[in-house]
């Protein structure tokens, strides 16, 4: 009897061993998988930011928030915008809310804006406007290629411009709005950019390459396992063309429940004001 309870005693302690053996093996097995995924992803980084806006298109689309921070003369200013984009079609709707009046006032109504190819369309846009009418805006027109007239980033050029890459590297895995990400950071050149990118960018970071101070441009976007990119930020430089001054411009751009139905539709041409904005 002895011997059969030392018997099942070893066999029980045996078993045991062998289920913390393999427990310990199972951490170990996870340190490992942490440690890889903690570490720096394959790939050139430059190249893997290069081609990011292609994971856009595959997605289809998303809900985007922009924010928009410039600073000039030791004031600074910050509009944000929030909205959908159909990266297939290139069209976008956000609502841009503009900063508070510096008299006081109360706070303005949002302004609507469409993105679409080579066009921006903006209601409840400069004064004298009726209520029912959009204003449309050349693209090509723009020095900036839009990257800060409308007070938010094109979603679609912003990832563009990161076809320009010229040197970037990894920082490190981080959350973005409660999805991992991995961070890099970087400096772009908008003539590369505008060489390489899609034909609705192609022009507007061409005229953003020579209407800018400088066609470098650095930032920090943050990619999910998919390639996707959730957060990119850029950092332009542009003159006052009144004032001759440098402004700043810090452009922020959000993007979250890919594959979101973005049904964006154009103002008919009736809808368009033909007449001249004011200035405010």
């Amino acid at each position: 009897m002895a011997r059969g309870r030392q018997h099942r005693r070893t066999h029980g302690v045996t078993a045991v061993a062998g289920v913390v053996c393999c427990l310990g093996l199972g951490a170990a097995g996870c340190a490992r998988s942490d440690a890889v995924a903690q570490g720096p992803p394959a790939g050139d980084p430059v190249q893997v930011l290069r081609t990011a806006a292609d994971a856009l298109v595959e997605a289809g689309s998303s809900q985007t928030r922009t924010s928009l921070e410039m600073a000039t003369g030791g004031t600074r200013v910050t509009i944000r915008g929030e909205g959908v984009y159909d990266y297939r079609k290139g069209l976008g709707r956000l609502a841009v809310r503009l900063p508070q009046d510096p008299a006081g006032a109360a706070d303005r109504r949002p302004i609507t804006e469409l993105l679409a190819p080579g066009a921006l369309y903006m209601k409840n846009r400069g004064a004298g406007v009726p209520p029912d009418k959009w204003v449309r805006v050349d693209t090509a027109t723009l020095s900036d290629g839009n990257l800060v007239t409308g007070g938010a980033t094109d979603p679609f050029a912003a990832a563009e411009v990161l076809r320009g890459t010229r040197s970037a590297a990894f920082v490190g895995r981080t959350e973005v709005a409660g999805a991992r990400v991995r961070h890099y950071r970087g400096t772009a050149d908008l003539e590369v950019a505008a060489q390489a990118a899609s034909e609705v960018n192609r022009g507007p970071l061409g005229a953003a390459a020579k209407g800018f101070a400088t066609a470098r441009v650095p930032f920090d976007v943050y990619l999910d396992d998919e390639g996707r990119i959730r957060k990119i930020r850029h950092r332009f430089s542009f003159v006052n063309g009144e004032r001759q001054e440098p402004v700043a411009v810090a452009s922020t751009t959000l993007l979250y429940d890919f594959g979101a139905p973005a049904d964006v539709r154009l103002p008919a041409d009736e809808d368009i004001y033909a007449g001249r904005i004011a200035q405010e």
